[in-house]
C-alpha cells in the first residue's frame, strides 16, 4: 500500500484512513481531545504493553480493555461522564471491570499520567500553531512577491529615515517569523518526550515499559530522568512557550502599529480593504472607516503578552513539582497564540497597497539625502562627514524654505556647496556631482535599485531572498506534516493494537 490512500473520494494517509476504519478517527477530526480522551489512550496504551510484557494474563489483558472500551464509550455518549482527573476516571474502571483493572495503575501516577496529558495535548496545539504561521507566512510572502517594485518611506525612531522596497521590509517580518518557527519546534523537540513511567518522583518497582509507552502515545522519547519528567520540566515548559507566544505578539504588534500610523495620514498608502468585518463606519462621524480587525488584532496581541508571563509568575520561587507552575495556563496561552496568528493572515490578505502614493511620499521628504553624502565619497572621495553637512545643510534650507527634492536645484546645492568648501581648503572649490547624478541622489527608486550589499532590497537579492523563504517555508510545511503523520501514525497503531487485545 503507497503512502496515501481513497477512502470516499477523499485521499487521505494511509494511517488516517486505518485510524477511520477502526473507528479511532483522526487527529484532525476528534471531535473532543480533552483530558478524559487522553486518560483513555494512556490506559489502552498500558493495558496492551503490560499484557504485552506479560504483567497481566491474556485474560485480564482482555477483561480490562472491554473495562476501557466500556468507559470510554459511555463517554462519547450525550451526558455521557467525562472525568478529567484520574481518580474520578478510575472509579469508572472499577465500575466497568471491578477492582483488579487497578493492577494498571501499578507503575503509574496522577502525576505522570496528566503531565502526559498536558503534553499530549500541548502537542497538538503546537501543531495547529505550526500550521497557521505556515499559512501566515506563505501570505506575508506572497503580498512581498507583488511588492517587489513598491517604494516606501522606512522610519527610525518614527521618523522617515530612508526608502525601501515594501517587499524588502515584508520579507524581514517573514524571517522574524520562522525564527519563532525554529523557537517552536525546538519547544516541540523538548515536550515530545514522555513521563509515563516516572511515576511521582522516581519510578516505581513495576517494571512498566516507558519506551513502549512513549512510542504508542506518540512520543519521539522518553523523559528520560524521573524527577526531571514529573518534577522540573513542567514548570519550564510554561516559560519556554510564553517566550515563544511573547516573540510572536512582538512582531505581530509591531507590524500593526505601522499599518495604523498609516490611518492618520488623509491619503495612507497602505491600509485595510473596507467591508468583510475589516473596517467599520463611525456611528457619529460618516468619513470615518475604523481598522477594527487592527485594534482586535493588537489587543489581543497585549492579552497573550500578559499571559505569556503568567508562567514565570507561577514557577517563581517555588520547589520543584509543586502545583502551581506546572504546565498551568500553557493551553490557553497556545490557543491565544493560534487565535493571533490567525487574525494577522487575515490582515494581511486584506491589505491595499498603492504604490503611486507611497512614492510621492518619498517625493516631499528628504529621506533619500544620505545618498548624496554616499555618492561624494563613492566617486569623489569626499570624506563621508563632510558629505553628510552638505546634506544636511540642504535640507535645513529646503525645509524651512518649502521646497521638496523635486523641486530642489541644483544651482541651489553649487551655491550651499560652495560655502562650505570656501570654509575647508582640502575639498573641490565646486560640487563634483553633476546635475544628473545630484538628481538620480534624490531618486527614492534609484537608491534602492543601486544598493549593492547582500540582503538589500536591489531587485536581484529581492529574487534570492523570495527563494529563499520559500525554501525555508516548504522545509517548515514538511516538518509540520512528518511530526503530525507520526503522531497520527502512532494513534492508529494503539487503537489498532487495543483493538485485537479485544
Amino acid at each position: 500500500m503507497g503512502k496515501y490512500t481513497s477512502f470516499l473520494g477523499k485521499k487521505l494517509p494511509v494511517a488516517a484512513l486505518v485510524a477511520v476504519l477502526l473507528g479511532c478517527g483522526n487527529i484532525a477530526d476528534a471531535a473532543a481531545r480533552d483530558n478524559f480522551y487522553w486518560l483513555g489512550q494512556i490506559n489502552k496504551a498500558t493495558a496492551v504493553i503490560n499484557t504485552e510484557e506479560h504483567l497481566l494474563t491474556p485474560e485480564q489483558g482482555q477483561r480490562f480493555a472491554r473495562g476501557i472500551e466500556a468507559v470510554l464509550e459511555q463517554g462519547e455518549k450525550p451526558n455521557g461522564a467525562r472525568p478529567n482527573l484520574v481518580i474520578t476516571f478510575e472509579p469508572l474502571l472499577i465500575k466497568a471491570a471491578g477492582p483488579e483493572i487497578t493492577k494498571l495503575h501499578a507503575g503509574r501516577s496522577s502525576q505522570d499520567m496528566l503531565t502526559t496529558v498536558s503534553l499530549a495535548m500541548q502537542r497538538e496545539q503546537l501543531l495547529e500553531l505550526a500550521r497557521e504561521l505556515n499559512a501566515m507566512q506563505r501570505s506575508l510572502v506572497a503580498l512581498a512577491e507583488k511588492n517587489q517594485s513598491t517604494i516606501l518611506p522606512n522610519y527610525t525612531n518614527g521618523v522617515a529615515a530612508q526608502p525601501n522596497s515594501l517587499a524588502h521590509y515584508l520579507l524581514a517580518y517573514n524571517d522574524a517569523f520562522s525564527r519563532d518557527m525554529q523557537r517552536l519546534q525546538a519547544y516541540y523537540g523538548r515536550i515530545n518526550r514522555s513521563p509515563m513511567g516516572a511515576c511521582v518522583l522516581n519510578g516505581t518497582g513495576w517494571p512498566l515499559n516507558r519506551d513502549k509507552m512513549a512510542q504508542l502515545l506518540g512520543f519521539d522519547g522518553i523523559a528520560y530522568n524521573t524527577y526531571d519528567a514529573g518534577q522540573v520540566f513542567p514548570q519550564e515548559a510554561p516559560l519556554e512557550m510564553g517566550g515563544i507566544a511573547s516573540s510572536i505578539a512582538i512582531h505581530i504588534g509591531g507590524f500593526i502599529e505601522e499599518i495604523m500610523q498609516q490611518y492618520a495620514q488623509p491619503r495612507p498608502w497602505i491600509l485595510l480593504r473596507e467591508g468583510n468585518g475589516n473596517t467599520y463606519v463611525s456611528s457619529a462621524m460618516p468619513q470615518k472607516r475604523n481598522p477594527g480587525i487592527l485594534n482586535r488584532a493588537r489587543t489581543d496581541c497585549s492579552t497573550l503578552l500578559g499571559m505569556a508571563v503568567e508562567g514565570t509568575f507561577r514557577a517563581h520561587n517555588i520547589p520543584a513539582g509543586m502545583a502551581d507552575g506546572r504546565l498551568r495556563g500553557t493551553d490557553k496561552l497556545t490557543k491565544q497564540t493560534i487565535s493571533v496568528v490567525k487574525q494577522f493572515n487575515r490582515i494581511l490578505n486584506a491589505l491595499e497597497v498603492k504604490p503611486e502614493r507611497a512614492l510621492e511620499e518619498l517625493n516631499l521628504d528628504w529621506t533619500c539625502s544620505q545618498e548624496i553624502a554616499d555618492v561624494l565619497m563613492r566617486k569623489y572621495e569626499v570624506p563621508f562627514r563632510t558629505g553628510h553637512h552638505f546634506a544636511s545643510e540642504i535640507v535645513t534650507y529646503a525645509r524651512t524654505n518649502n521646497v521638496t527634492p523635486a523641486t530642489f536645484t541644483y544651482e541651489e546645492a553649487s551655491r550651499i556647496y560652495a560655502k562650505l568648501a570656501a570654509e575647508d581648503g582640502s575639498l573641490p572649490q565646486s560640487l563634483p556631482l553633476t546635475a544628473a547624478e545630484f538628481r538620480s541622489c534624490l531618486d527614492p527608486v534609484a537608491i534602492v535599485h543601486n544598493r549593492a550589499v547582500k540582503g538589500g532590497p536591489q531587485p536581484q537579492e529581492l529574487q534570492l531572498m523570495l527563494g529563499m523563504a520559500q525554501k525555508t517555508l516548504a522545509k517548515q510545511e514538511q516538518w509540520q506534516a512528518k511530526a503530525k503523520s507520526r503522531v497520527d501514525e502512532a494513534e492508529a497503531t494503539l487503537n489498532k493494537r487495543f483493538k485485537e487485545l479485544l
